[in-house]
């Protein structure tokens, strides 16, 4: 259930990365905490497109929201991108481990002459 629950997570993770306002978002809340208004302004996109963006970018776990009075505030949340490094990871552990193996295969065979 737990590799389940985890493949879901991804899921969201990639589709949230899928588009290029929302990476724009994330790209935008690097530099720190934003509302929905600013991070609409530099997009050109109405505020109900921009709130939608972020409720996927909050459900990939890429953001936190806060609100105060009427103002929703969105920040960067750092260890989401922790589970898509692990996964980078194994996969290029995966393909090195091909290489390395290819290369002692490699190096067995004779030389033509």
């Amino acid at each position: 259930m737990a590799t389940s629950v985890a493949s879901q997570q991804l899921d969201r993770m990639f589709f949230a990365l899928a588009d290029v306002h929302r990476r724009g978002m994330l790209d935008h809340l690097s530099r720190g905490p934003a509302s929905a208004t600013v991070l609409a302004e530099p997009l050109g996109l109405a505020l109900p497109s921009v709130v939608k963006h972020l409720a996927v970018l909050e459900q990939g776990g890429f953001v936190v929201s806060r609100k105060a009075g009427r103002v929703r505030t969105y920040a960067l949340q750092p260890k989401a991108w922790q589970a898509m490094e692990d996964w980078v990871s194994k996969r290029k552990q995966a393909l090195h481990a091909q290489f390395n193996r290819l290369d002692t295969f490699l190096s067995t065979q004779e030389k033509p002459r």
